[in-house]
């Protein structure tokens, strides 16, 4: 299940916005929901995750995708 965070001030995964199933879902929700211009993917341990940055490369939130079996 992936889910769209949106900065809130204090976390970068804040206020969670939405889950969805696939990945361009997720995608489109965020494009329409924070106002982002960059989008890295990244691998972390056991989860899949989309930074999500402004202009300025600063972040604004991220898509996060738990994984089984991650190490």
């Amino acid at each position: 299940m992936w889910k769209v965070y949106k900065y809130n001030g204090m976390y970068i995964q804040g206020d969670l916005i939405s889950q969805h199933k696939t990945e361009t879902a997720a995608l489109k929700k965020a494009k329409k929901e924070i106002d982002f211009a960059y989008a890295v993917k990244a691998e972390g341990r056991g989860e899949k995750l989309i930074w999500l940055d402004n202009k300025e490369h600063a972040p604004v939130g991220v898509i996060v995708k738990k994984v089984k079996g991650g190490t």
